[in-house]
């Protein structure tokens, strides 16, 4: 298994409607770790770390998002992997 990391910033109607925890549910069952938190200029922003399907198939969640949301953007960074993480947080 090829662990990937990748750094997200999603735009839109992001805040507000579920959108770090229903990302964290959606990690956690991929088995995927990191982090998201929300941003003062009305983004989320999401670090996934695991198995390279399974980062991909959380960020194509996350091109939808929750019900209330609306996603505009995701800029996706693909970074170095660190493996720093037991799990999944919200900051």
């Amino acid at each position: 298994m090829k662990t990937v990391r990748a750094h997200l910033l999603i735009n839109g109607r992001v805040q507000g409607v579920w959108f770090r925890q229903s990302t964290r549910n959606k990690a956690q069952q991929q088995a995927v770790t990191g982090w998201c938190r929300n941003n003062p200029s009305g983004s989320v922003e999401v670090v996934l770390e695991g198995d390279k399907a399974a980062v991909l198939k959380v960020i194509e969640w996350c091109r939808q998002g929750p019900e209330l949301a609306r996603v505009d953007s995701i800029d996706i960074s693909w970074e170095s992997p660190l493996e720093e993480f037991s799990d999944f947080r919200i900051l």
